[in-house]
Order: C-alpha cells, then structure tokens, then sequence
C-alpha cells in the first residue's frame, strides 16, 4: 500500500488531495494546525477504506515534520510528500512597502523551511520508496511580480529553486512543483476579500488534475493544472530536463485574473 504525507489538509486543496488520494487506496499522514477540522477531513478519508493518521501541527516546527515522517514510517514507508501548507504573511495582502517582517519572516518559516525539512526528514523513506515523489504546491506569482503578493510570491518562488535542486540532487526521486491556478478558498478570500471568487474552480476539481502527475508518471519539473489538463501527450514533454524551469511558465495561467493560492496551514 503507498503511503503519503499531505500537508494543510483540514481544508482546500489539500483537504482535497487528500480525498482523491485515500480514493485511490493511498494511506495517510495528514497534517494541519486546527486538530477538529483535521480529524474532520481525516474520518471522510478513512471512509474509502483506507488507513488515515492525522497529526495537529505546524509544519514550522521540527518536533511536528519529526511526527510526519515517523508515523509514516509506522504505516510502512513514504511514497509521496505533498508540501501544501502555507501562509500569506497579510491578510489581506500588502504591498511591499507595508509588508510587515514579521508576517514575512512567517510566510519563509512555514512555506520554505517548513517543506525543505519536511523533505530532509523524510529523504530515507522516500529514496527506499520504488516511487519516490515529492509535489511540492506553488503559484504564480512564483514567476509573475503582481502588486501585494510580493511576500508571499518569495516564498514560492524560493520553493520552486528549492524544488528544481533538490530534482538534479535527488535524481532517483520525482520531484514536481506544481501551480493549481487560483481557486475558490478561504486563502484566496483572505489574500483578497474584495475580489469576487464566485468563477473560480473549487479545489475538489483541481485536486484530481494535479494527481496526473502520479497517473502518468510524469518526470520532475514545473507543472500548472492549465497544463496538466491537457492531453497526456501534450504535458509529456513539459518537464524534459530538470535544468531550467519547464512547462512554459513565463506567465500566468489562462484566465487567472490574479495568482493562485494553495491552501495554507493556519486555521
């Protein structure tokens, strides 16, 4: 039975990969700060037959990434490492001039660090794994400079260098940083109450569009759910070559008024 860690699960679009993975008889190690909505999110999991471990934490702190790998390891071993859990550093956003140190000192902790050792304490089982992968949650405003999302779009994109690394480092393991394109979540909402969120996907429909990742056995590199979408053939070569960016990133997803957010970790 593979195993994975999904981070930020009590709610959006990792409460959302979670379901479509335990769907797919995939056990679980579900992480989030507010332990009844986790535990809320991880009895729906369990209702498709399959074995849900649900940790309260946040992924900022050691004792808690320690918690992860260790109860994985309890379930038999890590498969995939899905890093979705994040903070915006303000909400609503601010532009770079307000932007409080604090809050952006946060957004590094829980939305770098956090899954940079997430990754380090679960390297072992996932180089063990005969499929080791990590899905690592970007955005674009990872590579798009939009007014307010400055902080927030460091940390993003500090985790797609971290991720195109660690994909030369680790050349065994699949290493996938993916941007789901804005969706309708609280995160959004929060990053921007004005906007009006009413035409945007849910994360329900975008989950299953980044686990063709896992379906097709894609190579590692930058994806979108735009592109994911596509026919198999079309996304196949996206990704050839871990050197540079991939998936011809060099600006928004169709569509997206402004940059996506996954789901975070605070609640």
């Amino acid at each position: 039975m593979s195993v994975a860690i999904v981070t930020g699960a009590s709610r959006g679009l990792g409460r959302a990969l979670a379901g479509e993975l335990a769907a797919r008889g995939w056990d679980l190690v579900l992480s989030a700060r507010g332990a009844a909505a986790l535990e809320e999110a991880a009895g729906r999991a369990r209702a498709a037959g399959v074995r849900v471990v649900a940790v309260a934490g946040d992924v900022s702190s050691q004792a808690h990434r320690a918690a992860l790998v260790a109860a994985a390891r309890e379930l038999g071993g890590l498969d995939l490492l899905v890093n979705n859990a994040g903070v915006l550093g303000a909400e609503p956003l601010v532009p770079l001039a307000e932007q409080p140190r604090a809050g952006l000192r946060e957004a590094f902790e829980v939305n770098v660090l956090g899954p940079l050792g997430l990754v380090q304490e679960g390297l072992e089982l996932l180089r063990a794994s005969a499929a080791g992968a990590v899905l690592n949650i970007s955005s674009d405003a990872a590579v798009v400079p939009y007014a307010t999302w400055g902080a927030y779009g460091a940390t993003k994109a500090a985790v797609d260098l971290l991720s195109a690394v660690l994909a030369v480092e680790e050349p065994g393991l699949r290493v996938w940083w993916a941007d789901p394109g804005s969706m309708r979540t609280r995160m959004m909402a929060a990053a921007e109450p004005d906007e009006d969120l009413a035409g945007l996907p849910a994360p329900e429909e975008v989950a299953p569009v980044l686990l063709r990742l896992l379906e097709r056995g894609l190579p590692s590199g930058r994806y979108t759910a735009e592109g994911l979408a596509g026919p198999a053939a079309d996304v196949a070569g996206l990704s050839a070559g871990v050197a540079g960016p991939s998936a011809g990133v060099a600006g928004p997803s169709a569509g997206v008024a402004g940059p996506s957010a996954g789901d975070g970790a605070r609640r």
